[in-house]
């Protein structure tokens, strides 16, 4: 996978139906092959007349002044992110690591999960929820608008939740909340931890 331009949407980790326990084959064939890939391709169209721009990273394009450029780097970043962090099979377990930091910062991992859901469903509109480590290793809860991301606020993220319409309509229609508490059953926590 290519950080600078000429961007490539990248692979699926998965078959499209490896998420079906909670994310139906329709909806990753259309979020990923129609969403995920617009904003690749909308992104390199924009960067094609712009060759002083073309060397930037994903990451230096999140931070554009230009709202276009700024919003298709952060669908394409904020999406290859999402795939990354979920997988099939078998609900897996958080590493011993990051258990520890959570249940310090939070308590326990239910009261986390709980926290973390609160907040991905109090994301007014389109959006993303995150869980983040600042600059000093804190965890912290956060949601940005849009494609907006973490990253261009200093803060590094592990774990995301994509809360647009169209990463759930199909199967959940307006129960953002039944998608949101559903997530976790595929939520890779060995990628997670890793991070």
């Amino acid at each position: 996978m290519s950080n600078h331009y000429p961007f490539v949407l990248a692979e699926l980790p998965y078959k499209y139906d490896a998420l079906e326990s909670v994310i139906d084959r329709q909806t990753v064939e259309i979020h990923y092959g129609k969403h995920h890939q617009s904003y690749v391709d909308n992104l390199n169209k924009i960067l094609e007349g712009m060759p002083y721009l073309q060397n930037k990273t994903l990451e230096e394009l999140m931070n554009s002044e230009v709202a276009a450029i700024k919003n298709n780097a952060g669908g394409v970043w904020n999406h290859n992110f999402y795939w990354q962090e979920m997988k099939g099979g078998e609900e897996g377990e958080i590493s011993v690591d990051l258990g520890k930091r959570i249940e310090k910062k939070f308590g326990s991992l239910v009261e986390f999960k709980a926290l973390f859901e609160k907040n991905a469903l109090g994301r007014f509109g389109s959006g993303w929820g995150w869980l983040v480590e600042d600059n000093e290793g804190e965890l912290e809860i956060m949601s940005t608008a849009n494609q907006d991301n973490p990253l261009s606020l200093g803060k590094k993220p592990l774990l995301g939740i994509d809360v647009w319409e169209h990463a759930y309509y199909l199967r959940y229609q307006n129960r953002r909340a039944e998608y949101v508490g559903s997530w976790w059953k595929v939520v890779n926590w060995e990628w997670v931890g890793k991070r």
